[in-house]
């Protein structure tokens, strides 16, 4: 039990300016992610974020081997994906075979890039599981550019992007433009993606892109809610989880997705509660 949990030394780690970094992106993060989880959801998209997630790894993977940074291999492999995802797979019934198919090509695509990759193999390994010493003040810049990027697009169209997915068809008639919209959420998802691949890597992305407003949607209908909800969870996720990785040096990935499990899980418990509360 002490490998895994343990705070020895801990405040000495969080004194280290990359351990400083790291956290200000898992903050970061936490935001974008918190803010787009709620639609992802209420769109039915998680297994896309699972499809992104592999093409921000395919991308990353390229980076390496042509020698530029993973972040910015991240980004263009995961909006390449979004905006396939978003041209060829619009219509509910074919995008999970869309999904599937590229999602295929990607990973495969991946390993081999990452076998050709001749340099050290904990770069490698980040790629899949997330490495809390990744992010320099560079990475931190583009993650940080990103994610303004994201909020600003998020803002100014997020009343359409809401009624769009709560009710398509209805948003359709009455003119909004859903086609449009689709390609632009789904870029949106490809840059969070792409954030979240060099913090939790891109095996456990859905931990941070789909956990929290998942556990949001059980204990609350207001979307205004949910969206503050999820934006709480997923920092405490991330940023509870790489503090609590820091003292056993263990890859962030695995803490993040059990503190997301955990918060999901008691919000399904809340939820029943209320219900049984309700009822009698």
């Amino acid at each position: 039990m002490d490998r895994l949990v343990s705070f020895e030394g801990l405040g000495e780690l969080l004194g280290f300016p990359f351990v400083q970094n790291a956290l200000l992106a898992c903050a970061v993060l936490g935001i974008v992610a918190g803010a787009l989880a709620p639609l992802i959801v209420s769109r039915g998209m998680s297994f896309a974020v699972h499809g992104t997630a592999e093409l921000a790894f395919t991308g990353g993977a390229a980076a390496l081997l042509i020698g530029v940074g993973v972040g910015v291999g991240a980004v263009v492999g995961a909006v390449v994906a979004g905006l396939v995802f978003g041209i060829l797979g619009l219509r509910q019934r074919e995008r999970d075979s869309v999904i599937g198919v590229v999602l295929a090509f990607g990973l495969g695509l991946g390993v081999l890039l990452l076998a050709l990759y001749s340099g050290r193999a904990s770069n490698k390994f980040g790629l899949l599981t997330g490495s809390i010493v990744s992010v320099d003040s560079t990475n931190l810049v583009v993650l940080a550019g990103v994610a303004v990027l994201v909020i600003g697009v998020l803002a100014v169209l997020y009343r359409p992007l809401l009624f769009a997915s709560t009710d398509p068809d209805v948003a359709l008639a009455r003119g909004v433009p859903v086609r449009a919209l689709s390609l632009v959420f789904a870029v949106l998802i490809g840059l969070t993606t792409a954030l979240a691949v060099p913090i939790v890597g891109a095996i456990l992305v859905l931990s941070v892109m789909i956990a929290p407003g998942a556990a949001a949607a059980r204990v609350t209908a207001s979307p205004l809610l949910a969206t503050v909800l999820a934006v709480l969870f997923a920092e405490v996720a991330l940023v509870g989880g790489a503090v609590l990785s820091l003292a056993p040096g263990l890859p962030v990935s695995g803490y993040v997705a059990t503190l997301s499990f955990v918060i999901y899980v008691g919000c399904r418990v809340v939820a029943r509660l209320r219900g049984r509360a309700t009822v009698a």
